[in-house]
């Protein structure tokens, strides 16, 4: 019972850190270009934001693991419909977090210029990410 309670807590704690970087990542952008900063995007992926990047991403790669391993401990079948949507909407999300951490890449080398598309995808993993946790919340059996 004792790997259920740490395990829980690392897959909480990875989901946490998750959403907390990025809702800092996205405050600490909204209040550079409040202040006026039009290079604030291309500097999303400097030191030490890097650093921000690279614990959400091993974030990012721990969840499927430490969710399969909590659901293989308690003994819920993989097919229930709330592990199978939150599989997906993972997919999902943790495709969108990456092409936009390319993206992001390509507007710091000043290679791209619309940003719409990149919020949009901002938006989108971050709203994927949001209802993975409501899932796993709910627990709808």
């Amino acid at each position: 019972m004792e790997h259920l309670t740490t395990l829980k807590t690392l897959h909480i704690l990875a989901t946490a850190l998750l959403l907390l970087g990025a809702l800092g990542l996205a405050g600490w952008t909204w209040h550079a270009r409040r202040k006026g900063d039009a290079e604030a995007y291309g500097k999303l992926l400097r030191r030490p934001l890097v650093f921000v990047w690279l614990l959400m991403g091993l974030c990012l790669l721990s969840m499927p693991f430490t969710g399969w391993w909590l659901v293989h401990l308690v003994g819920w079948p993989l097919g229930q419909t709330w592990v199978l949507a939150s599989s997906v909407i993972y997919t999902l999300g943790a495709f969108a977090v990456w092409w936009l951490v390319a993206r992001l890449n390509r507007l710091r080398k000043a290679e791209v210029v619309g940003l719409k598309f990149t919020l949009a995808l901002a938006v989108f993993s971050g709203v994927c990410f949001l209802s993975i946790a409501g899932l796993m919340g709910a627990k709808p059996v």
